[in-house]
């Protein structure tokens, strides 16, 4: 077997721009905080308590993350069963990364988990949170773009 005609592949893995990891990133973000948003809202309008709550939001968050991808593989022609396997490897831990902070951040908020949407502590704890995660998120996605995994499987397709 010819390992030369592998060396390209291994490279282009081998490395990943902070461009392409702040990408990943946002999309990541995108999702998350449209699903936390909302989960947040919907709960916060219901009076749940903070677990239902965050719970909902977090599931929301993985929901509108993963379809984003989800969307974007499939209006490329894959089916809908190598659609979600890739939105599963490509968003499963910037999600969890990303979901994981953020939601440490507000909890660690003083008062932001009892804060209604009429206030801005539980939206500088939100934002806050966002900011803090993307931080976090953005290397986490560079190195595992840089290895051939995360948002470089969803890249093979495009």
């Amino acid at each position: 077997m010819d390992h030369t005609a592998h060396e390209p592949e291994k490279h282009a893995h081998g490395t990943a721009s902070w461009g392409t990891a702040v990408k990943a990133t946002l999309h990541c973000l995108t999702g998350c905080a449209i699903g936390e948003i909302l989960g947040m809202v919907i709960g916060t309008a219901l009076a749940w308590g903070n677990v239902p709550t965050m719970v909902l939001a977090i599931g929301l968050a993985f929901l509108f993350g993963y379809s984003f991808t989800l969307f974007a593989v499939v209006r490329v022609g894959l089916r809908l069963k190598a659609a979600i396997r890739i939105a599963l490897a490509a968003d499963t831990v910037s999600i969890a990364v990303m979901e994981l902070v953020d939601n440490v951040i507000i909890a660690l908020t003083p008062g932001a988990m009892d804060a209604h949407l009429s206030e801005g502590l539980f939206w500088y704890a939100l934002l806050g949170g966002f900011a803090v995660a993307f931080l976090i998120t953005t290397p986490v996605n560079k190195w595992m773009i840089g290895r051939g995994r995360g948002h470089a499987v969803v890249h093979a397709h495009h």
